[in-house]
């Protein structure tokens, strides 16, 4: 009867360490979101030439949050947003001058961790 009592006692302490260990080796929800579901969303900005636009403004807006991130392009056009959750659908588009570009899409669907793309003003 005490050898079934000591084995008890230590099956009941293995399973209650490895119950507070399971979630900090597998973080689930918004933890797992942040720290392994983000990517970069980068790419240029282009006129109906072709020609790189310095200055625009580009939008990024969460399709869920309606929170908007916003970044002026370089003088090669290009753009860069980091720490996108992967998580979210967002818009992206392009702004200067009164002009906008068409409105593309970075769908969760999406897998990849850079995601590239072209704004260009028709």
């Amino acid at each position: 009867m005490k050898g079934n009592r000591a084995r008890l006692s230590t099956w009941a302490v293995f399973i209650t360490l490895a119950a507070g260990i399971v979630p900090a080796v597998h973080p689930t929800g918004e933890a797992y979101a942040q720290n392994l579901g983000q990517r970069n969303v980068a790419g240029l900005v282009l006129d109906a030439n072709s020609a790189p636009v310095q200055g625009a403004t580009v939008f990024l807006k969460n399709q869920k949050t309606k929170s908007i991130r916003s970044y002026t392009s370089a003088t090669n056009g290009s753009f860069r947003f980091a720490q996108v959750n992967m998580t979210d659908d967002y818009d992206l588009w392009a702004e200067k001058e009164g002009k906008k570009s068409p409105t593309k899409t970075v769908s969760s669907w999406d897998a990849r961790k850079e995601f590239s793309t072209e704004l260009k003003f028709k």
